[in-house]
This record gives C-alpha cells, sequence and structure tokens, in this order.
C-alpha cells in the first residue's frame, strides 16, 4: 500500500476552489431537469415519425414506381386480407363445412371495402378462399384492428376440425406492426434493467450504480424527443425498429462513456483530496477519448444518409442523434451528479488518497500484459489466427430470408400462405402487379406468361393510361428462386420498350429492398473504414497505429460474422442473413467497437507524452483501461442482446453479431492482440510521430 497522508481522514486539505464548482455543478443540474421537464412538456411523445414499418424503397424503384401508379387507380385503394379456411387433418371440406363458410363469407364481406367480392372459392376440395377488402392508405393501427376484426369473426364458433387463418398484405403489415407494438417500452426495460445488473455487479456498490443508470436513462427519453422533433425537418422518416435501436445505442455508449470517466474519477481520488479537483482531472483525461470515440460514431451513422433505403436513412440520422446526446450527458451531466454527492458515493469501495493507482497494481490485466509482453510476437501470431479460423465460417454466409422466414414466432399471416401453397402456387398470397401501357398489354400478359416460373398471369384493372395484370409466381416469396423469376420477367418486358412495363408488388418490393440493400453495403463500408481511419489519426498524430487498428477492427467484423452464422446455423437454424443484417452490424461493430481502440490507445499515448516508453505505456494504459473496456464490452454486448426480446429474425441476428463482436473486441483485439502489435512496434507505432522524444505533457504522480 501507498502510505496516507498524515491526518488526511482528522484534516482533509481544504478544496482548491471550492464554491465556483460546486455552483456550476448545481447549475447544470438544474439546467438538466428545467431541460427535461421542458422536453417533455413541449416535445413529440418519442422519436417515431411514421406509423408505417419497413426499410422504404428509394422513388426510382420500379416497384415504388408501380405503387405510386397503383394508388391513383381504382383498384389501388384497396388490398384483400385472404381468410384461408381448412381442415386440421388436411382432409377435404365437406358439403357442410362449405356451406358454413358460404354464410361465414357474408359475414366477413361487411367487414370489407366490398361486401360482394367476398365469396368463398374452393382450391381442389381441401381449402376455401375468402376474399375480404381493405384500405391500402389506412395507418398502421386501422389496418391492425381491421385485420383483427377478421380473424375474430373468421375464428368465431368454428366446427372442428375446421381452422382459419388469414394471410395477404394486410394480414403480414398486421403482423408486424404487432411485433413492434409496444416495442419501445419493451427494449427500454428490458436495457434498463441489464444496464442495471451490470453496473451493480461492475461497481459492488449499492448507490453507484443508479448515477449513471439515470443520467443515461435521462439521455434516452431526450434523444427520443430530439429525434422525433428534427426528423422531419431534416426529411428522414424514423420508424419504429429505429426507434427502439436508439435507446440501445444511447443506452450501451452512454454506459460505455461513464465507466470510462468513473474509472479514472476514482483513479484521481487516490491523488487528491478535493473531489472537485479529481473530477477536473478525470474529465480532461476522458473527453478526448470520449469526444473521439463519439465523433467516430456520428461520422459512421450519419454515412446512413447516403444510403438508398429511407429506413437506413432514419436509422443513421436517429443514432447520430442519440450518440451527440449520449456524449453531451456523459461529459457535462454525469460528472456533476458523481461530483456533488461526494466519497461517500462509491460506498463500501471508498477510494481514499494514497492508495495505488489501477496501473499501479498488481491486477488481473497487468499479469496479462506481462504475459503478452514476454512473448509478443507468438501472442500476436495466436490471435490473429483465432480471428482468421472464426472467419471461415463466414465463408458458408447465406443471405436473403424469405417472407415466411422473418419471424422467430411463426405468425398467422405465414401459417395461411403456407396453407394456400400447399394446394396452389406458392406465390398466390403475394401476386406481382404489372403495370403497362393499355396498348400493350396483350403482348405484356402473353410475355410473362411465357417466363419460367411464372404460374399464371391475370389481367386485372385498365384505365385510359395504364393496364394491370396480377402474375403468381411458382416461388414462395423472397428466396431466391422467386428473385430470379422478377429478373426474368422484368428483362422478359424490358424487350417491349413501348409497353413500359413495370413490376411491382409487394414481392418484387423486397426483391428491390434487397438489391438497395447491397447499394447501401457498397456505398456506407467504404465510408466508414475511412472515418475510423481519418479519426484515429487526427487523435493518434499517427499512420502506422490506425493502419493497423484499422486492420484489426475488420478482422474482428470478419471473425463475429463467421462465429454467428455458425450459432445461427446449429443453434437458432436460421436458413440465412436478412440482406441488411451485415450492413447494419458492420455498422455498429466498427463504430461502437472502434471505441475500445480509442480508450485503449489514447490512454497509451497519453503515458508516452508522460514519459514512458510506448512498451511501459501500452503496458499500464492496458492496466488501467483493461477492466473498464472488458466490463464496457460485457455491458455492451448484453445491451445489443436484448434486440431478441422482439420475434423479428433481423434484429436477432443484428443482436448476436453485435454481441459476439463486441465480446472478441474486449477479450481478445484490444486487451491482447492490440497490446502485442505495440509492443511489436514500439515507438513505430506513432510514426511518423515521436511522442516519446516529446516534453511530458502530463506530469507523473508521486510514488
Amino acid at each position: 500500500m501507498f502510505p496516507r497522508p498524515s491526518g488526511s481522514l482528522q484534516r482533509p486539505a481544504p478544496p482548491r476552489f471550492p464554491a465556483r464548482p460546486r455552483t456550476s455543478a448545481w447549475l447544470v443540474l438544474l439546467l438538466t431537469l428545467l431541460g427535461l421537464a421542458a422536453a417533455f412538456a413541449l416535445g413529440p411523445a418519442d422519436a417515431t415519425t411514421t406509423e408505417a414499418t419497413g426499410t422504404g424503397l428509394p422513388a426510382e424503384s420500379q416497384s415504388a414506381r408501380a405503387a405510386a401508379i397503383v394508388k391513383t387507380l381504382p383498384s389501388g385503394a384497396a388490398a384483400p386480407a385472404i381468410v384461408v379456411y381448412s381442415n386440421t387433418d388436411s382432409g377435404p371440406l365437406t358439403d357442410t363445412q362449405q356451406a358454413w363458410i358460404g354464410a361465414r363469407a357474408e359475414a366477413l364481406g361487411k367487414l370489407g371495402l366490398a361486401p360482394d367480392a367476398a365469396r368463398p372459392e374452393t382450391v381442389q376440395g381441401k381449402v376455401a378462399t375468402v376474399a375480404v377488402l381493405l384500405r391500402t392508405d389506412a395507418g398502421d393501427e386501422q389496418n391492425t384492428q381491421a385485420v383483427d376484426r377478421i380473424r375474430e369473426l373468421a375464428s368465431a364458433d368454428l366446427p372442428a376440425p375446421l381452422k382459419a387463418e388469414v394471410t395477404g398484405a394486410p394480414a403480414f403489415r398486421a403482423d408486424v406492426a404487432q411485433i413492434f407494438a409496444g416495442a419501445d417500452t419493451n427494449l427500454l426495460l428490458a436495457t434498463a434493467a441489464v444496464v442495471a445488473v451490470l453496473l451493480l455487479v461492475t461497481y459492488r456498490s449499492p448507490i453507484l450504480w443508479l448515477v449513471p443508470l439515470l443520467v443515461v436513462g435521462a439521455g434516452d427519453r431526450v434523444a427520443g424527443i430530439l429525434v422525433g422533433a428534427l426528423a422531419p425537418h431534416a426529411g428522414v422518416d424514423v420508424d419504429a425498429s429505429a426507434a427502439g435501436i436508439l435507446s440501445v445505442l444511447v443506452f450501451g455508449a452512454g454506459t460505455d462513456y461513464a465507466l470510462l470517466l468513473v474509472s479514472r474519477y476514482r483513479d484521481e481520488l487516490h491523488l487528491t483530496e478535493d473531489r472537485f479537483t479529481a473530477m477536473a482531472r478525470a474529465w480532461r483525461g476522458t473527453a478526448p477519448a470520449v469526444l473521439a470515440s463519439g465523433t467516430t460514431v456520428v461520422l459512421s451513422l450519419l454515412t446512413l444518409l447516403a444510403a438508398e433505403l429511407t429506413g437506413n436513412r432514419g436509422l443513421g440520422f436517429a443514432g447520430a442523434v442519440g450518440i451527440v446526446t449520449a456524449v453531451f450527458f456523459g461529459l457535462v451531466v454525469l460528472p456533476a451528479a458523481l461530483v456533488l454527492p461526494g466519497r461517500w458515493l462509491f460506498w463500501p469501495l471508498v477510494p481514499k488518497v494514497g492508495e495505488p493507482l489501477t496501473a499501479d497494481r498488481n491486477g488481473l490485466w497487468s499479469r496479462i500484459g506481462a504475459a503478452v509482453a514476454k512473448r509478443p510476437a507468438r501472442t500476436a501470431v495466436a490471435g490473429t489466427a483465432v480471428l482468421l479460423a472464426l472467419a471461415a465460417g463466414a465463408l458458408g454466409v447465406q443471405t436473403g430470408l424469405s417472407q415466411a422466414d422473418a419471424f422467430r414466432k411463426t405468425p398467422d399471416a405465414v401459417l395461411g400462405q403456407r396453407t394456400l401453397a400447399a394446394v396452389q402456387p406458392a406465390g398466390t398470397a403475394a401476386p406481382l402487379t404489372v403495370i403497362a401501357d393499355p396498348a400493350a398489354a396483350d403482348q405484356v400478359i402473353t410475355a410473362a406468361r411465357s417466363v419460367p416460373g411464372v404460374a399464371s398471369v391475370t389481367p386485372a384493372a385498365t384505365t385510359d393510361r395504364y393496364a394491370t395484370a396480377q402474375a403468381v409466381l411458382t416461388a414462395e416469396p423472397g428466396t431466391g428462386e422467386s428473385d430470379r423469376t422478377i429478373e426474368r420477367l422484368r428483362s422478359a418486358l424490358a424487350q417491349l420498350p413501348a409497353a413500359n412495363a413495370l413490376v411491382g408488388g409487394e414481392t418484387a418490393e423486397a426483391f428491390d429492398t434487397a438489391r438497395a440493400n447491397e447499394h447501401d453495403t457498397r456505398t456506407v463500408v467504404p465510408l466508414v473504414l475511412g472515418i475510423v481511419l481519418l479519426v484515429l489519426a487526427v487523435l493518434l498524430r499517427a499512420i502506422v497505429a490506425p493502419l493497423l487498428l484499422i486492420a484489426t477492427v475488420i478482422a474482428s467484423y470478419f471473425a463475429a460474422l463467421g462465429a454467428s452464422w455458425i450459432l445461427f446455423r446449429t443453434v437458432y437454424d436460421f436458413p440465412a442473413l436478412d440482406t441488411n443484417v451485415p450492413l447494419l452490424s458492420f455498422l455498429f461493430l466498427v463504430a461502437l467497437g472502434v471505441d475500445y481502440n480509442i480508450f485503449l490507445i489514447a490512454r497509451t499515448r497519453e503515458d508516452t507524452l508522460g514519459g514512458h516508453d510506448t512498451r511501459s505505456a501500452v503496458l499500464r494504459a492496458l492496466a488501467s483501461t483493461g477492466g473498464v473496456i472488458t466490463s464496457a464490452g460485457i455491458l455492451l454486448a448484453a445491451v445489443f442482446a436484448v434486440l431478441g426480446v422482439l420475434p423479428l429474425i433481423t434484429l436477432t441476428q443484428i443482436g448476436v453479431i453485435v454481441g459476439v463482436g463486441v465480446l472478441l473486441d474486449t477479450l481478445l483485439v484490444r486487451t491482447v492482440l492490440v497490446p502485442a502489435l505495440v509492443l511489436l512496434t514500439g515507438r513505430h507505432f506513432w510514426w511518423p510521430s515521436r511522442p516519446e522524444t516529446s516534453a511530458p505533457s502530463i506530469p507523473q504522480p508521486p510514488h
């Protein structure tokens, strides 16, 4: 133990700046409370700005253009919710059952726009369908209520063994909306609970954990209000899924910043009796790393504004606002909330002046650093080999989930679609809409019928400007065969230039969404890597260090993708990744994972400028930040795992990939592999700068 200054407990040294810092801290908290009150009173309820839940195609895509035209047609105001009747034993429908279905169809028709259209149609004697037309321009809530009424009436007093399922576009839309109903509240509660437990375990204090939790929770609510207020002015739509991910980002990043500040503040309390001086030193030591980290994440998220999909743009904007808010609360509100109560906040592990700093203790991370220092080359090779072995699992990754496979729990709309697929072509429940010039309508229908994979083409509504037809595919919507059929159909119709043909519909929208995601990935990934490289170069004033660190970031991502794909195939039994999962996982993992690079290497550079050589500085930095990085990584991984609360495979996949990647970052890359690389390169790590030869900018504490 370091000797404690004589009389420090009986006669504490008076604070150097007793009045001004305390007044400033109280003023910050007062203004924060007033700001929160104003935001809750005057701002929107949450971050969501649109009822529609989906990716949002660009206006120039074929399916978006087709949808815009369909809305102008008399028939475009309605879409069928298809009630599917069948026997639970897959037997044929009896005459009595068919009579019962006919009577029920009359009642179901009254729930739709055209009662006469709700006529039962029997397929192969085993399945009967009743189409109930619903408005397409209704909001999610109205559509869900309409579908719920249809389901309730369709299933009421069913004579056994008859069963009723409701599918079709309105039913799928209602099932997706149900998933996100209350999603914000569920995610917030689950996230807050996870953060609370992990903070309690990390700090081992019954009091301290409350402060960062309350501050980050307040930041999350403010972020939601700001996004809801600013998004319309920025020209972006934020749906329920983006609003849910916003809370995960704010809690994850905000708690990381809190862990870093609290750790540094605790160390500084070992050096001075004045808690305000300790907080000022801790703030000066952590603010550059937090600002660099926050800037990296914000700029990375803003690259999504270059995406084609409106859902990606909305997520990027919302996430950027959320991280800015987390940085503000972490660097302005949290210091005031921590410093005012005093040292007792850390009870029972109250830091005392004279106790050794974290870097000077022979703790776990000091011992790990010493082990790495003995064989840095072997450690670097072994760490790289582990990442490459895990990354090999990504070689078999498949992307593209069918509509039926998008849910962890199979909804009623998917069950109805499968029942229909057993007796009709798989694409019956979601036909394509073909639009063309009326003069070329016959040519278009003939060409479409000749395309392999098209089961049938039926003429539909025609006006003076447009002729429409419904094309049913043999393949299930969203599958690879369905996608190839759409490509063949569009290619065939493009050979009729005078027809001005468009292929749209729900299945075509999913196809165009996948293509747009591919474009967004090609656009965003290089931008993110460039931003991370630039921020690291500016922060470290070096070229070699950022290049090595960015290489570890890329290796970490592919290792996480490979390891997660193995889990998806062996544990979850997911057939494929959703098309937007690789992009969003890369964005979150790289943007947030680089935090730990910044925390470790910024502290290494600080100790190097303080007079230590690079090799000893990185070991001190590892001893100082290893525990913080590990705690932050475990917490961030757990927070992203909370996305599994929602029964949507896309969010589960993102949560697992980011969680696995963050754990790899914190337990292997940032705490073992990166120190080994620094030890191997030594002072050349900082090239072309030379911090070892610079005058110490931070005086060393007395020992």
